[in-house]
């Protein structure tokens, strides 16, 4: 078995480019600031942050934030000259040296020339850069200035994505770079792009030499013999160049914010070198990057390779045979051999959020194959409860207490998904409910401080009710009876995204009255013979999730599901005893897994502490 403590078939390669890190930051000349990428390589590449997910609990969403950070810290040093070394005295005094002041007075002397000829306007004078505008001490050559003195921007051209030509080869570019392609250019050399507008205002961008610019992003003019454009591309990547967007719903930023903004200018032979620099730092990052989602994602397949191995039939049974871990797994020499290679591995398997996620998950699935807990064969068979529930059900419709519903189909052999314990029963969802109900539409103005919760899509969370949030409605005394919801309901999601439609939850007890809105449907089982709690873990499933994703119904970019679809799923009932049982075990290990996750949470927390601490430390 491979050493799962290095999820990755790519270590000799990751070393590699920690290792062009390594030389590559000595290369810069400066130990103390290499020191802090070289050392610190391990929590560039660990520092993760977990990224908020609309999922059902999923968490494979995740930003590297140590190697963010690190391409930050290489800018921030570029920009302050502490990333290549400066001029040597020798090559200060040499005739062919040029420090920055050089530069600017040339880059003044064009635009005046420019001014008198009237191809530029003359620009009013900013004010003299204040003592407190200087951010840092300049090294030997470099000058502060303003980006009015040494950038002209203007806004491109208006072209929308029905007057482009899309088999064109010419890129348009807009705030978020290439927007599309057309057929003629508005700029004929390589150009600097400046979002301007919305969210992407304050991005950079270089065009090749024939593009076009829309109106969305500014065209950046400025001295080329003085002015390295890549050298300002990094320098503005470094800047934000938005911090003094216009404060409205539509984020805009024009010359009269972007021109005060106080920047550091280096001699143009170093701003080769800088450029030169950078580039090959973040080519390396560029590496670090794809090496550790690598690493993660191959992590990620064997903890869930592993896990499902539990999942896969088997051969045969060996109920004689129990071992003694926290599962509790049975039946089959070759479960507990599956359990006992991941129970090994516990502590490197499940270090990541996505991969507790999947644990619990797997908890899930195994509890309603009946592999969670030990049978008992003196319980009584689910068979049993489906008679009562039967019998309950034509005894209530005789009553009038509920309505006669349309038969469900039986269940076929090739229906079923896996073989199940002795005493288990297949059976159609809807077969163990009285009703399933749509709830209330009331209009917005309905909704008051004054009136009764109203449980909507938000407030079902991770099979729970979650009641942050929750809003109030004015309803009729007709309608709250009609909508009332009643402790051990449940309450189905029936209209969201594709990835949360028929998320479900148990209605609790509570001290006031509730109702539901029009978004969720809610089922009332025969509680007197099931655990609601059960059949609430099993709509949390895998299995369930794949039902649901094959019949909801997608449009306008959400999905809906309906009663008859929900009654049809196959549902694998235990005997009651066993459904509590498994209920018991599912919430001794889903709290276990939520400490887990927590403590995992605290560390990555510490981590981008940590992270950030270097940075400042450094720059």
């Amino acid at each position: 078995m491979a050493d799962l403590s290095t999820p990755t078939n790519d270590a000799q390669s990751e070393q590699t480019a920690e290792s062009l890190i390594t030389m590559t930051a000595k290369d810069g000349g400066n130990v103390d600031h290499a020191g802090a990428i070289i050392d610190h390589i391990d929590i560039w590449t660990t520092a993760i942050e977990q990224k908020s997910s609309a999922g059902r609990g999923s968490s494979n969403k995740f930003s590297l934030y140590g190697i963010k950070k690190l391409r930050e810290l290489i800018l921030e040093l570029a920009v302050r000259g502490k990333l290549v070394p400066q001029a040597s005295r020798e090559a200060r005094n040499s005739a062919n040296y040029e420090p920055a002041s050089v530069l600017l007075e040339r880059i003044a002397a064009e635009k005046a020339q420019l001014v008198k000829e009237g191809k530029l306007k003359k620009q009013k004078p900013l004010p003299e850069i204040r003592e407190d505008e200087k951010s840092f001490e300049l090294p030997v050559g470099w000058e502060w200035v303003r980006l009015q003195d040494i950038i002209q921007i203007s806004s491109g051209k208006n072209l929308t994505s029905k007057t482009m030509i899309h088999d064109g080869g010419v890129p348009v570019y807009g705030g978020n770079g290439i927007a599309g392609y057309h057929d003629t250019y508005n700029v004929s050399s390589s150009t600097l792009v400046i979002g301007r507008v919305g969210f992407y205002c304050g991005s950079v961008h270089i065009t090749p030499d024939f593009a076009w610019v829309t109106d969305n992003a500014f065209i950046t003019r400025f001295n080329e013999a003085s002015l390295f454009i890549e050298f300002l591309y990094w320098l503005f990547k470094a800047t934000d160049l938005s911090k003094n967007d216009s404060a409205t719903a539509q984020p805009v930023i024009s010359g009269s914010k972007v021109y005060p903004i106080v920047v550091a200018i280096p001699p143009t032979e170093e701003q080769h070198r800088i450029v030169a620099k950078v580039d090959e730092l973040m080519s390396l990052c560029d590496a670090l990057e794809a090496q550790t989602e690598a690493s993660i994602s191959a992590h990620q397949t064997l903890v869930e390779t592993l896990l499902n191995a539990l999942l896969l039939p088997q051969a045969t049974a060996n109920t004689a045979s129990q071992c003694n871990v926290s599962l509790e797994p049975s039946f089959t020499n070759s479960f507990v051999k599956d359990w006992q290679r991941v129970a090994e591995h516990f502590d490197t398997l499940f270090t990541t959020a996505a991969s507790i996620d999947t644990l619990k998950q797997t908890i899930l699935q195994l509890a309603v194959m009946g592999k969670l807990v030990k049978q008992n064969p003196n319980d009584e068979p689910a068979a049993k409860l489906l008679e009562r529930i039967a019998k309950e059900k034509v005894q209530q419709i005789k009553e009038g207490k509920i309505k006669k519903q349309k038969p469900l189909p039986a269940i076929t052999d090739e229906e079923k998904p896996f073989e199940l314990p002795q005493g288990w029963e297949w059976v159609r969802f809807g077969t163990l409910f009285k009703s399933f109900s749509n709830g209330l539409y009331k209009p917005a103005k309905f909704y008051t401080d004054d009136g009764v919760i109203s449980l909507r899509m938000y407030n079902i969370q991770s099979g729970m009710i979650d009641f942050r949030g929750a809003k109030r409605v004015e309803v009729e005394p007709n309608e709250l009876a009609q909508f009332l919801l009643e402790p051990n309901d449940l309450l189905i999601n029936r209209v969201n995204s594709k990835e949360l439609v028929g998320k479900t939850a148990i209605i609790p007890i509570t001290e006031e009255p509730l109702v539901y809105e029009s978004m969720n449907m809610r089922a009332k089982p025969f509680s007197e013979y099931l655990s609601a709690k059960y059949l609430n873990l099993f709509m949390m499933t895998g299995i369930v999730q794949e039902s649901i994703s094959t019949f909801a119904k997608e449009a306008i970019g959400q999905a809906s599901i309906n009663q008859g679809q929900v009654s049809s799923i196959k549902t694998p009932l235990p005997p009651l005893e066993e459904q509590n049982r498994i209920v018991a075990k599912v919430d001794e290990l889903m709290t276990l897994c939520d400490q887990l996750k927590a403590r995992l949470s605290d560390a990555q927390t510490t981590q981008l502490h940590l992270t950030d601490a270097i940075v400042e430390q450094v720059v």
